[in-house]
């Protein structure tokens, strides 16, 4: 069962964050001061990230700067897979943090949860079956 999570509030004390991955996975994060709910589309985090591994993965701007009780975060995110999704999610929840709080800044940084990953597909050539797989090479 999915369970829909609401975190009220006027939305005049919010911070904006934006995260992107893979070219496709973008996420919006909205955060505000609350008691540490957690909606990604509407959704509980545990219902929308099944898997612990991207559970973590978002919450690690949270944990790092000790945020996680303190804060409600709204999450929007669309395109890409779910793990491209979760990046960009953790992206997004650091920039808001740094606009939240600007001294979070440098330890943000210092784990390298601003900056942005650049990895994208790489796309197939002509002549190859793939990017750079060949054909095989046949001696007769």
């Amino acid at each position: 069962m999915v369970k829909k999570v609401i975190i009220e509030g006027k939305g005049t004390n919010d911070f904006l964050g934006t995260g992107r991955r893979k070219a496709t996975a973008v996420a919006r994060a909205r955060i505000r001061p609350g008691q540490g709910r957690i909606a990604v589309n509407g959704r509980a985090l545990e219902d929308y990230f099944p898997n612990e591994l991207y559970q973590k993965r978002v919450l690690q701007p949270l944990e790092l700067t000790g945020r996680l009780q303190s804060v409600d975060v709204i999450l929007r995110v669309a395109g890409g897979g779910i793990s491209g999704q979760a990046d960009a999610c953790k992206l997004a929840i650091a920039r808001a943090l740094v606009r939240m709080d600007p001294e979070l800044r440098q330890t943000l940084r210092d784990a390298g949860l601003l900056t942005a990953d650049g990895r994208k597909k790489e796309r197939k050539k002509y002549g190859l079956h793939g990017a750079r797989r060949g054909t095989q090479f046949s001696k007769r």
